[in-house]
């Protein structure tokens, strides 16, 4: 399981200072997990985390790779708002079978099981989570969510990642646009596949580029793909892929 780190942000100003900046709603946070990501203002992704109301804080639960900058960026936008980020010794534990006390539904699909917060060692149950990513085409930080993708290309609206009806956030008006103006012509997608190929091998159709290949689990991978150039059969190096019938 990669790592986590678990922020917390404090202060009278932490829930509308959230609100202005991130993808989804923060008055969902009264119902559980909150799942979000923040973007750039052309609305390209940045960092994806989990929010938790944790009294009259808010614990932030986000890849530990995308850490430092996620801190750095918000600090920018904080200005003068009461809001305090901070480091904290608690850890992240996950599974996929009966839930512990305090452990709330991962908000992204049923099948992906609880998380709950304490500062017990990190860990899980043991659950084959790619596999499950695969079959659900659920993007991971670092993987198949990086500086290039917009969070509508990788699947957020179905995965509770983003609020159409909540105000203004930075990329809002980008991401917007792509929603309601456009029709998506790039996207993740489940794909069948054939033999494998690393993480990032090019896909091709026809021999011309149709996109990138990511996570693989039990014959079906994660595959970023040109719509218009997914087609019956494509080669991604040693591996034939299809999409599904």
């Amino acid at each position: 399981m990669p790592h986590r780190r678990i922020l917390r942000l404090t202060g009278k100003d932490t829930d509308s200072f959230l609100q202005g900046l991130i993808t989804n709603d923060v008055q969902r946070l009264s119902n559980g997990l909150v799942y979000a990501a923040l973007l750039t203002p052309q609305g390209k992704y940045l960092a994806d985390f989990f929010l938790k109301r944790d009294g009259e804080s808010v614990l932030l639960d986000v890849a530990d790779e995308l850490a430092d900058g996620l801190v750095k960026r918000l600090t920018m936008y904080k200005l003068r708002a009461d809001v305090t980020i901070e480091a904290t010794d608690l850890n992240l534990q996950r599974g996929s079978g009966p839930a512990p006390d305090g452990a709330l539904p991962d908000p992204r699909h049923p099948d992906l099981g609880w998380r709950a917060y304490s500062a017990a060692p990190e860990g899980d149950d043991g659950t084959d989570w790619d596999a499950i990513r695969v079959q659900h085409c659920i993007p991971e930080s670092g993987i198949e969510l990086t500086p290039d993708s917009y969070v509508l290309e990788s699947g957020f609206e179905a995965l509770n990642g983003l609020d159409f009806k909540k105000g203004c956030y930075v990329g809002q008006e980008v991401t917007a646009r792509m929603k309601h103006k456009t029709e998506l012509r790039k996207g993740l997608r489940v794909v069948e596949i054939t033999g494998n190929a690393p993480v990032g091998t090019e896909i091709q159709s026809g021999g011309k580029p149709a996109g990138v290949l990511f996570t693989q689990s039990g014959g079906k991978a994660i595959a970023y793909l040109r719509l218009d150039r997914a087609s019956a059969e494509m080669q991604a190096g040693n591996a034939t892929l299809h999409l599904p019938d």
